[in-house]
Formats: structure tokens, sequence, C-alpha cells
């Protein structure tokens, strides 16, 4: 698909006041553009409940409940409950929560929704801090990415693989996307749209303030963080795992491009030492043998 043949159709309107370039709103628009008018959002407080629900103006076309941090999960499934007395299947009830509202504080709902085979379609989008809030750590900050919560030799820890936590619940559908590859983002959520039970899909969504890039770099930043490996474009389809997109073909570290190319566009590591580096750059390949050994067997 080219980008020409995304739909022309937006139900997110012109006006929304979020910062310049930022990478969460268009994880938003392109998703909205694969799942149209008969979806119900829910956006808990974050990133884009600021930019999408101020009292009393929202640019969504769509209905949208604002819910607490914790909560996604849990007042979907209360909307799914509603609709389905009403006999209503065609509506689309989709999570739509950030890095800190899914991997650390919304994780027990979500894990709970997708026990209980949930019809519901959660959208995580990942700019790796809690950036609404002052740019504090999260469990999705890579190692070395200094926050204020981590100022000086940024974070220690590793980022924590959801995606793979989510397969482990057998859902029929687990997705990664990035906000520079809009027709791989497009193409996922509409196969997620038409299946039934909990479907989970986590997007790559660079964020100029608190990554530190210039506003005009968002596409560069996050086409960066695939080619060199940093970010892995994959679906997991009824437990069979596969690479898409431009992630094909880089189980060969030498068909990826060096990580300091991706790491010098960013403020957030300009204090990484070289061993750090390297520390990150052996936690990519063993990722990457992970993937590849992911892509022979079922999960």
């Amino acid at each position: 698909m080219s980008i020409l043949g995304l739909p022309e159709e937006e139900h997110l309107l012109p006006g929304c006041g979020s910062c310049p370039g930022c990478g969460s709103l268009l994880a938003l628009r392109h998703t909205m553009k694969a799942l149209g008018r008969k979806t119900i959002l829910v956006i808990p407080a974050g990133c884009l409940a600021a930019v999408t629900g101020l009292f009393p103006k929202t640019p969504l076309r769509v209905p949208m409940f604002e819910t607490a941090f914790e909560t996604t999960a849990s007042l979907a499934s209360g909307i799914i409950a509603a609709l389905k007395i009403k006999g209503r299947e065609d509506i689309t009830v989709t999570g739509f929560a950030g890095d800190g509202g899914t991997l650390d504080i919304g994780i027990q709902a979500l894990s709970g929704a997708a026990e209980r085979e949930e019809n519901l379609l959660y959208m995580c989008y990942d700019n790796e801090a809690y950036m609404n809030t002052g740019i504090q750590r999260s469990g999705a900050t890579p190692f070395g990415a200094t926050t204020t919560t981590t100022p000086l030799l940024g974070k220690k820890e590793n980022k924590k693989d959801l995606p793979l936590i989510m397969a482990a619940h057998m859902i029929p559908y687990v997705a990664t996307a990035c906000v520079s590859y809009p027709q791989d983002l497009f193409q996922k959520v509409r196969k997620a749209r038409e299946k039934k039970g909990t479907r989970y899909i986590q997007i790559l969504c660079p964020c100029p303030p608190g990554w530190r890039f210039n506003i005009d770099q968002t596409i560069e930043v996050g086409k960066l963080a695939v080619r060199t490996g940093m970010w892995a474009l994959y679906e997991i389809e009824n437990g069979k795992f596969k690479l898409t997109g431009a992630s094909r073909g880089l189980t060969d570290p030498s068909k990826r491009k060096p990580i300091e190319e991706y790491l010098k566009l960013q403020g957030r590591f300009r204090r990484l030492r070289e061993n750090q580096i390297e520390i990150l750059r052996q936690r990519i390949d063993d990722q990457w043998r992970t993937h590849q050994d992911m892509s022979t067997k079922t999960c």
C-alpha cells in the first residue's frame, strides 16, 4: 500500500493542542483512519487525554470516554458488556493508552481483560516515559535514557517487553508498529479490527520534548529506531510470529544501521558512555536472536 492508499476521511479534526511534532497524535490519527466511525475510544490520563479531552471541546468524531490512569481496560470491559446487552456487535471498543498507563499503572486491568478474553482492541502509544507529567521514566523507557527521575546516568533497567507479555496470554493478535511507517500501522489495525477477543498493538511514538530532538525530526527518529534494530516491527497472529515491513531481513546485524545514528539525534542519550552504548548494542543483538528463534516456532 502506498501512502496515497490510506483513507482520506479524517476522524481526528485539526486544531489539537498537542506539542508540535507529536508522534502520539499521528498514531491516533492513523489508527482512526483504520477503525472508522463505528468505534468507541477509552483514553486514560496522559498526553492524549489532555489533547483530545479538555472540556468542553474534542477533535474526535467518535465517542470517547476519559478514565483514570489504571482503568482503561476495565472501563472498556464495561462498555463491551453494555453493548453486548444491547445487541451491538458492530462497534470496535478501543483502549488508547500511553506506556505509563499500560506497562505500569494499567497492566493489571489489561491482563485481566486478556484472561477473560474480552472483545477489546488495546492500543498503546509508546513514547517511552510519562511525558504529560514531566518526563519521568516508565517501564518503557530504554536503558541509558535520561529523564527527570533518571537525570544523571540515565535509566539502569531495560525496557519492559509488554508485547511478548501479552502474547503469553495466548490472545489472537499482538503487534508492534511505529508512526514513521503508517501503512504498516494501518494494515495491522485493520487486521486487528476484524478479529475477536483481546488484541494488543504497541506503537512507538517519538516525542520531541521528551526525547529532545527537533520537532521536524519525528519521522526520521522513528525510522532510525526501526532501521537500527532498537524497535522491531512484527505481529503474532494466533501464536505465529512474523517480522513485518522495514524489519524484515534485519535479523542479519550487517543489515542494520549503526545504533549511534539513532542515539546522536536525541538529547536523552547525550550522557551515554561507550560502555553503556555497548550494553545497548548487546541488548539489541539478544532481542533479534529471540525474534529469529520465534520466527521458527509457534508462541
